[in-house]
């Protein structure tokens, strides 16, 4: 199972899963699906499917392009606003492209369809796989927008049980998250490892290290909250990350990278 990394927007990850065997091909969250189809080109794979994680243009704005220039192609997701959607997903529903596994799970919160998808194959050393969308982000969550604090915490709680593995999620928010979780936790000594290039994959494993939103029963972030029920505790670190960001200086895209280089997190070189 091969995962292409794609960058869009201004901090968007799409993402291309080809099964290598049958050379199959699934499009995770098409923003942009001429640059998707480029790859899928280069590649040399068949693209059969897209797994939208939710409904929002940066995620899903691409279908209804990619539709056009793909007749028949399935577009699957588990809301209806998500464009061009063939086939709604039901939570813990399971799909199969060639040899490649994907299970379905609900995680709403950030949109009340939110869906995220745990991939694996079978006897395979490729490590299996979630593509979590605004569910769960390095270091962070999205905001919650259309559902409650308990919802969102329910979500979190549900993906922290998975294997401890790869993150491929929607957004390249890890610098400004890796901050804030600082400032919770400020003795926290886990953090991304500095050979650890790109920032995005992550792993479920590191996440729970350092993630907050991930340790809402951790001592020190119910401190940090004044909380003490985890769903309280997540909804005040949520009222929290808002504030932070607002009150944070827009940093420039050449002290961003530096500081980028500091963390570990990105290459000196150009990646794909």
């Amino acid at each position: 199972m091969k995962v292409k990394v794609i960058p869009v927007l201004e901090d968007n990850y799409m993402y291309l899963v080809i099964e290598e065997l049958t050379r199959e091909a699934v499009a995770v969250d098409v923003a942009v699906p001429k640059r998707l189809l480029e790859i899928v080109g280069r590649e040399g794979v068949s693209l059969t499917a897209v797994l939208t994680t939710h409904h929002h243009w940066d995620h899903a704005r691409g279908n209804p392009e990619l539709a056009r220039l793909r007749p028949g192609l399935a577009v699957l997701g588990a809301d209806e606003r998500i464009f061009s959607l063939t086939r709604r997903l039901a939570h813990g529903e399971e799909l199969r492209f060639g040899a490649i596994h994907v299970r379905c799970l609900l995680t709403p919160g950030h949109t009340a369809g939110h869906m995220s998808y745990f991939l694996w194959e079978d006897d395979c050393p490729d490590p299996p796989a979630l593509f979590s969308g605004d569910a769960l982000s390095v270091a962070g969550c999205g905001s919650c927008l259309e559902g409650s604090a308990q919802q969102m915490y329910q979500s979190l709680a549900e993906l922290g049980t998975l294997p401890p593995e790869t993150v491929f999620c929607g957004h390249e928010h890890t610098l400004s998250n890796l901050e804030f979780a600082q400032k919770v936790e400020p003795c926290n000594d886990h953090k991304r490892d500095e050979d650890d290039v790109p920032t995005v994959p992550s792993t479920l494993g590191e996440e729970r290290l350092y993630n907050p939103f991930l340790r809402v029963a951790e001592e020190p972030v119910r401190k940090f909250t004044g909380k003490a029920v985890p769903a309280d505790v997540l909804e005040a670190l949520c009222k929290e990350r808002a504030r932070f960001e607002q009150a944070g200086e827009p940093r420039q895209p050449q002290a961003r990278a530096l500081l980028a280089l500091q963390w570990g997190l990105l290459s000196a070189t150009p990646h794909e």
